[in-house]
């Protein structure tokens, strides 16, 4: 993936869904666009140059992925939610 591609605004409700998840800790199921899968805990959204991130914790670790990379995300509590760009 290059960090130079041009960043895609994802829905606004897709992002107040993550923003939910982020403010409870959720552990999401995640399925990325280029086919990974996992299960993280959301902790925090950012935003860098005009590309946002979503902060999560996945095996000890902190991952940066960008909000227009993830195919689609869920949670019991909100269901699955699949991605889309404004």
């Amino acid at each position: 993936m290059s960090m130079n591609e041009s960043y895609q605004p994802i829905n606004c409700d897709d992002y107040d869904n993550l923003e939910l998840a982020c403010q409870n800790h959720l552990v999401l199921a995640l399925e990325l666009k280029d086919g990974e899968v996992l299960k993280a805990k959301a902790s925090d959204l950012v935003s860098r140059k005009n590309v946002e991130y979503l902060i999560v914790e996945a095996s000890g670790e902190n991952r940066e992925l960008r909000l227009d990379k993830i195919a689609s995300f869920s949670h019991p509590d909100i269901g699955t939610v699949v991605v889309s760009e404004e």
